[in-house]
């Protein structure tokens, strides 16, 4: 073969090798197009199954430019339980305050036998008792009056959404403090064993660890329950759960409501533009109650009026004093009486 055929006939290889590539690569566009498509217009479909606006939640924030709040209400009202609204009480209760101008996120998990004003139910009671009430709208107000802050918008999941949503995801990654032996979302006794350590849990065994309550306390329950979120917040902004999400969005199904439209929760991916946003977690200190023989959990004052406070500078409903020094919070306080007596001085 002499050179100008050869050259000729390498020349045509490439031209044919880059057609190839060119077709490859606009095939795979194409694909990866068509299922985003079909991921927005099924998470689409999903959020509107499960909204259900309860009334008294804000409807005048906007979570892609405001600060906002977010109730997450874990209820057991699956098929197996066969409950009447009246029964349900809320499992799991965690607000979710989140920081638009850096992106951050603090996670509040409210012990479900917190001694607490319930406004539906005109006296003071658990918490966990609201939801039987008037469902998420007693549980909203309770919280509001509890923490003294705004609930924005709520999303409240059964077990069964629950369950299913991690299987969909493929299981979590957790910390199990300690070997346990639990009863599965079926009341099955010693069906759920876990070793202590670091592993990868399903649905079932998620929610086992998240509702154990035989050995230790409500704060540890509400401590696992927060890492239990971030954990499934990681997994579900992985780069590998991705082809995932049909899944997850087919798993909530109508085992999951919330008054959050799908413009709403697709503002809230702003928050993981830049990777995991910063999540700080948060404890409310208080002691065991039998005094009246009926147990509480008797939040401690002082330690509340502090996470009042922070939950309100995090939201910007007053100004941040996390940083700032007592000669600064002095001078604040010196002002501020001036500005009283200048007002209150006739003109």
């Amino acid at each position: 073969m002499n050179r100008k055929v050869y050259r000729k006939t390498k020349s045509s290889r490439k031209r044919t090798i880059l057609k190839v590539i060119a077709t490859l690569a606009v095939s795979l566009l194409i694909c990866v197009s068509a299922y985003g498509i079909y991921l927005v217009k099924k998470a689409e479909s999903a959020v509107d199954t499960a909204y259900e606006p309860v009334g008294n939640t804000n409807e005048d924030v906007e979570p892609l430019t405001d600060n906002i709040s977010i109730l997450f209400i874990g209820v057991d009202d699956s098929e197996e339980r066969d409950q009447s609204d009246n029964n349900i009480r809320s499992d799991a209760l965690i607000l979710a305050t989140l920081n638009n101008e850096d992106k951050s996120i603090k996670l509040v998990s409210i012990p479900r036998d917190t001694y607490t004003y319930i406004p539906d139910g005109g006296e003071e009671d658990k918490i966990t008792h609201a939801y039987a009430y008037n469902g998420p709208s007693s549980t909203i107000e309770s919280v509001e009056e509890l923490l003294d802050v705004p609930v924005d918008y709520y999303l409240r999941m059964n077990f069964d959404a629950f369950i299913d949503t991690i299987d969909a995801l493929g299981g979590i990654k957790v910390e199990v403090p300690y070997d346990i032996t639990e009863q599965d979302e079926n009341d099955s006794q010693g069906a759920v064993e876990l070793k202590e350590g670091i592993q990868f849990l399903n649905g079932s065994e998620t929610l086992a660890l998240a509702r154990t309550r035989h050995y230790d306390n409500d704060i540890e329950r509400g401590k696992r329950q927060q890492m239990i979120l971030e954990s499934i917040m990681n997994r579900a902004l992985s780069v590998g759960s991705i082809t995932k999400y049909g899944d997850v969005f087919e798993a909530v199904g109508d085992n999951m409501k919330t008054d959050m439209s799908f413009k709403n929760m697709s503002s809230l991916f702003e928050y993981a533009k830049n990777g995991k946003p910063d999540v700080e977690t948060i404890t409310l200190d208080g002691y065991d109650d039998m005094s009246t023989g009926i147990y509480y959990w008797k939040l401690q004052e002082e330690s509340l009026l502090e996470i009042q406070d922070v939950l309100q500078s995090h939201l910007g409903l007053k100004p941040d004093t996390s940083n700032l020094t007592n000669k600064d919070i002095e001078q604040r306080f010196a002002e501020s009486l001036n500005e009283n007596k200048e007002q209150k001085t006739p003109q």
